[in-house]
């Protein structure tokens, strides 16, 4: 009996964080982030072990951003390796007064947004503007502290931007431009640090 207690406590702390994580919480109306993703060469090229993958660092990268949606996954390699995927803005797209008028998720790795009429901004700045990134936890700390990122929080994140590869022949690979969107276009992250701001 106790053992089905100690499970039902464990697996009602986790619907408590994953629901935490998912309420949005509620920012004034103005540009929170002003600044756009930085992006540099690596310094360190090297290929890095991870678990059954390795990890080729493309650039290194940072960003302050406004989380705009997160999805959690539990299945498929790709889970393995990235289990939490955040959309991101930043300039007007982290901005209450635009976001507020666009309805915006997350489904298959993917991030999508839609209007009602006309939308908030040009579309092409949207697209400049906000990302659906995967995120690779570096180690447990990172993991733990990405587990509490909440939708509508402001985050910096420290990492790389890499290309992942198993010796099935499986790979991945990281946008290196916010000028994408479709297929390919999403950031692949192995994240060193991320905080709220």
């Amino acid at each position: 009996m106790r053992k089905w207690l100690l499970i039902a406590a464990v697996l009602v702390a986790f619907g408590a964080v994953r629901w935490a994580a998912q309420r949005p919480l509620t920012r004034s109306a103005g540009t929170l982030v002003s600044a756009e993703p930085r992006q540099t060469s690596p310094a360190d090229d090297a290929p890095v072990a991870f678990g059954d993958f390795v990890l080729t660092p493309l650039a290194d990268f940072e960003l302050e951003a406004r989380v705009l949606s997160r999805e959690d996954y539990g299945f498929g390699t790709e889970s393995a390796l990235s289990p939490t995927d955040l959309a991101l803005g930043w300039g007007r797209m982290s901005d209450s007064a635009v976001i507020g008028q666009l309805e915006i998720g997350q489904s298959g790795r993917f991030y999508h947004y839609r209007w009602r009429d006309q939308p908030p901004i040009p579309p092409p700045e949207i697209v400049r503007s906000s990302a659906n990134m995967h995120m690779i936890p570096a180690h447990d700390a990172v993991a733990r502290d990405l587990a509490r990122v909440r939708v509508g929080q402001v985050v910096s994140l420290r990492g790389r931007l890499v290309e992942a590869r198993r010796a099935d022949g499986w790979h991945w690979r990281s946008s290196l431009t916010r000028e994408d969107s479709g297929g390919g276009a999403c950031e692949l992250v192995l994240v060193d640090a991320i905080s709220p701001l």
